[in-house]
């Protein structure tokens, strides 16, 4: 279940690459939920986490991203996945999904666990399903 990178993109864990200030956008002001996380919260995420930016090949703009928190040892969470409008639809976001799940594969993790309220399909599509026994589950925090 190897989603194909779109032509003419490229997907790089290079923190480097990674335009903290456009992330920050994205999310703060379009993706529901983080809308309003402050910047300073934002660079400390990223700092915190595995990166993964899409990038355009020709000009290096970044158009998508995804944040993974792990041990690489026993678990992983996915979370921040977003892709800019201008390029949504053209399967940027399960090619990115597929590239973080591949990425990871080699830590032999037990569980890598996401929150979505509108992509189940996109994820499904590399291989998240529904938790078996959610009654099992428990959260400290905002839900």
């Amino acid at each position: 279940m190897n989603r194909v990178l779109p032509a003419g993109y490229e997907i790089s864990t290079d923190p480097e690459r990674l335009d903290p200030a456009l992330i920050h956008q994205w999310l703060s002001k379009d993706a529901y939920w983080a809308l309003g996380r402050s910047r300073e919260k934002q660079d400390l995420a990223i700092a915190g986490s595995l990166n993964f930016g899409v990038y355009d090949r020709a000009s290096g703009s970044q158009f998508g991203y995804a944040r993974v928190i792990t041990d690489r040892a026993t678990f992983a969470w996915l979370c921040d996945v977003y892709i800019a409008p201008a390029v949504r639809g053209e399967g940027l976001g399960t090619a990115l999904t597929a590239a973080v799940r591949d990425h990871l594969a080699p830590y032999g993790l037990r569980r890598i666990l996401l929150a979505t309220a509108d992509a189940h399909s996109v994820y499904a599509e590399v291989g998240f399903a529904p938790l078996e026994k959610p009654e099992n589950w428990m959260a400290l925090g905002e839900q």
